[in-house]
């Protein structure tokens, strides 16, 4: 293994903003520039201001399992999305180091119209290979996503289960030094969940870093050492995972001492 990794968030917030009665479309445009004067609108647009993530800091090292639990809209994903660079913090710091393979999204970064076979090196340099490299590799990721009779089919005719096959299956063959996972079973048959857990369980084995969000707790419990719980964009708790589930367990039935 190369160079230490590590995830560092420091006082990191996120602002989202969400517009109501407005769209910037080039038909919403032109029907407002048609439409009567905005004087005589009942309700006229608004916009509304809320955050994703309040006052962050999280430090992650070599060999961590971080398991990322709470409601929906707690703040979860905004998180991973943070760390995989796809959101900027509006204010605060981040620091990573290491390859990061984010499967956050099904079928993220594919294109429609190309086929599994092409998203596979397209995909594959989004991830810093070479199409030498990916090359070598394509006959195990084949092997491996069982789309051996549909690796040239465009992958818009692929279902959400090869989808996530293909995905995984790219993600995971990278060796990346931080894995990112976000619900990532969902829509899986149970003999490529099995395929999945054990292919996971080698990343962990590494020592890589491994960030999961997951609703499903015997995931979280199985892969993670460390677990926060969140809610409106704040960390409620982080300890131990067993510890974590059973105060947000509590939480969720609205029990005072849950935390």
């Amino acid at each position: 293994m190369g160079a230490e990794s590590y995830v560092q968030l420091t006082d990191v917030s996120v602002r989202f903003r969400s517009y109501r009665g407005y769209s910037s479309g080039l038909k919403e445009a032109t029907m407002r520039w048609l439409s009567p004067p905005s004087w005589t609108r009942k309700s006229p647009p608004t916009r509304s201001e809320f955050w994703g993530v309040k006052n962050l800091t999280l430090n992650l090292g070599q060999g961590e399992r971080l398991g990322i639990i709470g409601r929906n809209g707690a703040g979860k994903s905004t998180i991973l999305k943070i760390i995989s660079r796809i959101y900027r913090p509006t204010f605060g710091s981040v620091s990573v180091l290491g390859r990061v393979a984010p499967l956050i999204e099904i079928g993220a970064g594919f294109n429609p119209e190309l086929s599994g076979r092409e998203n596979a090196y397209l995909n594959g340099s989004i991830l810093g290979l070479s199409r030498k490299t990916v090359s070598e590799r394509l006959e195990s990721i084949v092997q491996f996503s069982e789309l051996q009779d549909f690796i040239d089919m465009p992958v818009k005719y692929y279902s959400t289960g090869m989808y996530l096959r293909l995905g995984f299956t790219l993600a995971t063959e990278v060796s990346p030094d931080i894995l990112i996972l976000d619900e990532l079973y969902a829509g899986g048959d149970a003999a490529f969940v099995e395929k999945a857990n054990r292919r996971l369980t080698q990343f962990v084995e590494r020592s890589r870093i491994l960030i999961l969000v997951s609703h499903q707790m015997e995931y979280i419990r199985k892969f993670c050492s460390r677990v926060i719980v969140m809610d409106q964009g704040k960390v409620k708790g982080d300890g131990a995972p067993d510890e974590m589930i059973r105060h947000y367990i509590a939480f969720c039935k609205g029990e005072a001492s849950a935390f």
